[in-house]
């Protein structure tokens, strides 16, 4: 069997977080009538990127990123509120959604039927993304979850898998492949890792970072034929 570890990321490889954020952004901003426009949205995403980025490089810490974004945000649209009250509201909302990408519940069970492993290998908020994970259904489908704020590091960094991987078994980590959407968390993190990766990349992006991508999919379905599951 090619691959008997896999390793899936949660956002925007097997959850569709794009959708479940800006759901959440904007019922939450609604309510304390702020603005929500794509413009704020805009704001936020890239006071947010850039704070996980930080987090992605061990510069900041979780909370840190979660407890400032939203202070920035009003800072930047000049509104008053509360952040760190806001995030809480927020993390409720984002907890509510589970929408999933295309096709990952199918490919989860046939990779399952035919033998191979899945695993969840996720940054995030703990609370917020076991919810999803079983709202969403997913769980059921899995054999296990890696959360960064409950291994108390993230990725890309070689110690989240090491943990990883001393759960799964250390002489399964030459078998494993590694799919996700982020080439500074996940691809990297599998490059640092010794991992082999599949970058998923549904907007056809350019790789322009050092990152070394060894599969590239714009779809699940095309993890069919790498894994050979017919």
């Amino acid at each position: 069997m090619k691959y008997p570890i896999l390793l899936f990321d949660a956002d925007n490889t097997l959850l569709d977080f794009t959708q479940t954020e800006k759901q959440a952004f904007v019922e939450t901003m609604k309510k304390h009538g702020f603005p929500y426009d794509d413009e704020a949205k805009k704001a936020y995403d890239e006071i947010n990127h850039g704070l996980w980025r930080r987090y992605e490089k061990d510069e900041i810490t979780r909370d840190e990123v979660v407890n400032t974004r939203f202070g920035k945000l009003f800072e930047q649209l000049g509104v008053i509120g509360d952040g760190v009250a806001f995030e809480k509201e927020y993390q409720d909302m984002l907890g509510a959604g589970s929408f999933l990408m295309d096709g990952a519940i199918t490919l989860l069970a046939a990779a399952r039927r035919v033998g191979h492993k899945c695993y969840i290998v996720t940054n995030g908020v703990a609370k917020t993304q076991h919810r999803r994970l079983e709202d969403s259904g997913i769980v059921r489908y899995v054999d296990g979850v890696f959360i960064s704020e409950e291994l108390k590091c993230q990725k890309p960094a070689r110690e989240f898998f090491n943990l990883a991987f001393e759960v799964i078994g250390e002489e399964h980590r030459k078998d494993a492949l590694i799919i996700g959407d982020s080439l500074s968390s996940d691809i990297l993190g599998g490059n640092n890792a010794g991992i082999t990766t599949c970058w998923m990349n549904p907007d056809h992006l350019v790789n322009e970072t050092s990152a070394v991508v060894d599969y590239e999919i714009a779809h699940l379905d095309e993890l069919y034929q790498i894994l050979g599951i017919e």
